[in-house]
């Protein structure tokens, strides 16, 4: 383990322990104020997943890529992670993935669960893994590198579509 991913794993550690509830958003409300706290209880499961996706920051990103040493598109991303850290098999696009697991609303998103948006003029076309505290992990081909991005940037507050959970 390199110590960059050492240490993004204690930081993991400490956000998820903290207690605090993470802030999504309330698609019931008005574009103003649409974020409301979460009651969503983390799981184990959930907070390997997170653990998992935050050990693949910076790691390149490559269109239909399915693992980190090749480069990874956002799909390829979410099947990776929860393979390895779930032994959940999730295949296909981003929008085959949409169809799948249960809709999870905004006041109940928990570590792990996937986010959605249309970012290509197409439902489902961008997914990424909720981490908490209002914010995800993806393989966004802007910038070329899996990072953190956050729920209310406009960007994709406005392209956010549902979330949806896998598992218990």
């Amino acid at each position: 383990m390199t110590f960059k991913t050492f240490a993004i794993c204690c930081c993991t550690l400490f956000l998820v322990a903290c207690g605090s509830a993470p802030v999504v958003r309330d698609t019931t409300l008005s574009r103003e104020g649409w974020w409301s706290e979460s009651t969503g209880e983390p799981s184990d499961k959930g907070n390997d997943i997170v653990i998992y996706a935050l050990g693949l920051i910076d790691t390149s990103y490559k269109f239909g890529g399915k693992n980190p040493e090749a480069g990874l598109d956002c799909s390829g991303m979410v099947s990776y992670v929860y393979q390895h850290a779930a032994d959940i098999k999730l295949t296909g696009s981003a929008a085959m993935m949409a169809k799948l697991g249960r809709v999870v609303s905004n006041k109940d998103l928990r570590p792990g669960d996937l986010v959605f948006f249309n970012t290509m003029h197409r439902p489902a076309s961008h997914v990424g893994v909720y981490i908490g505290d209002g914010r995800f992990v993806d393989a966004p081909s802007t910038n070329g590198k899996v990072r953190i991005d956050k729920l209310d940037n406009k960007y994709y507050a406005q392209r956010f579509e549902q979330a949806r959970r896998y598992f218990d």
